[in-house]
């Protein structure tokens, strides 16, 4: 299924630009990775993926076919380099976005070395292996907005504030930045830029939010399965505030960015905030509320009263240079999101062709 040309609301996508290159996905078969798959491939462009086997079942990956038209893919660990470099020079990719992660805050918790060694480490494998090939023109590191040092106050934190983290989760994603920008100052020197011919980005969104998510411990897919079962979800914090967004919209920023990177590549290799406006900016409450409404039914919440980890009360990110520089801006606000949200989860438990219906929305969100 391709789509036409399609423009969004301060920036103009360049859909043909896709036609045919060759792009490396890690982390594919993930949640994030399953809709950045469908919509480069609805662009036309050629999409290999390294990644684990998809994290849950039922997966994005499997109910929406992300696997159906992939050129080519390697079932592998991040964190086995030999294969990982083996791979990478058997597709010679030409663009890369690295989205493979262990990506859970509780997970990370009880299994911290598993955590620092996926998203550190093999942030650090995924770097070497473009040093050491000579195909690669522009990369994209996925990370987080957990990366920066929290300190709960109420603006936005800009690209250069310090980054953090306080559990090993949001701690390893600030390494994966320290590692990327290293990695670039050494390697792939922006003053540099007419030798190594390489554009190296790192990008940070909210809380994402879509169809097709059924990773424990977070709040939309909880909700969802609780409801589904007719049950009530049990919420840890409903007064946290986060900038909760639909997926569509960081992976939008992350598409262009990867366009601007191929042009102009020394003057974006940098760090990017693709986060939401604050009126999506919503505590846990209001989100659950919100869902309640929305799927209707006798479904509700409660909260949850066991002492449980520390997670971060208030969050938000600048994205005001990502608006200046690129023309990005968020197009889908919460309520709309939201509502899209719930009709994908509903359509796939009616048994629905998830697949089209992902393209559908990606083409919706396009032309809106």
């Amino acid at each position: 299924m391709a789509l036409r040309k399609g423009s969004v609301e301060g920036v103009v996508m360049d859909n043909s630009f896709w036609h045919q290159k060759n792009v490396l996905i890690t982390g594919f078969t993930g949640f994030k990775g399953g809709w950045l798959t469908l919509w480069l491939q609805s662009l036309g462009a050629k999409v290999s993926g390294y990644s684990l086997d998809p994290p849950t079942t039922p997966s994005l990956f499997s109910s929406a076919g992300v696997g159906d038209d992939m050129v080519d893919m390697c079932q592998g660990d991040i964190g086995d380099l030999k294969n990982l470099l083996s791979y990478v020079d058997k597709v010679k990719p030409q663009i890369i976005f690295h989205l493979a992660a262990q990506p859970l805050v509780r997970y990370s918790y009880d299994n911290p070395v598993e955590t620092y060694a996926s998203n550190v480490l093999g942030t650090v494998h995924l770097l070497e292996s473009v040093r050491l090939t000579d195909s690669v023109k522009v990369v994209v590191v996925v990370t987080s907005d957990k990366c920066y040092e929290n300190r709960e106050w109420v603006w936005g934190y800009r690209e250069d504030e310090p980054m953090g983290g306080y559990d090993p989760y949001s701690n390893s994603k600030g390494c994966a930045e320290l590692v990327t920008a290293a990695y670039r100052n050494s390697y792939f020197n922006k003053a540099l830029y007419e030798t190594h011919g390489v554009g190296l980005a790192t990008v940070r969104a909210g809380n994402v939010v879509g169809g097709g998510d059924w990773a424990r411990d977070r709040l939309v897919p909880d909700a969802i399965k609780s409801f589904k079962d007719g049950q009530s979800v049990t919420i840890r914090n409903p007064m946290a505030v986060r900038p909760w967004q639909h997926v569509l919209d960081p992976l939008h920023g992350y598409i262009v960015l990867a366009e601007k990177l191929w042009v102009e590549g020394d003057q974006f290799s940098e760090a990017w905030n693709f986060g939401p406006d604050s009126e999506s900016e919503k505590s846990v409450g209001w989100m659950v509320d919100k869902l309640v409404n929305l799927w209707g039914g006798p479904v509700a919440w409660n909260k949850d009263k066991l002492d449980q980890p520390h997670e971060a009360c208030f969050l938000k990110l600048d994205s005001a240079k990502a608006k200046s520089r690129l023309g990005w801006k968020p197009k889908w606000n919460l309520d709309i999101g939201l509502k899209n949200v719930v009709e994908w989860y509903k359509a796939y438990y009616d048994g629905g062709n998830m697949k089209e219906h992902t393209l559908s929305q990606i083409k919706q969100y396009m032309e809106s």
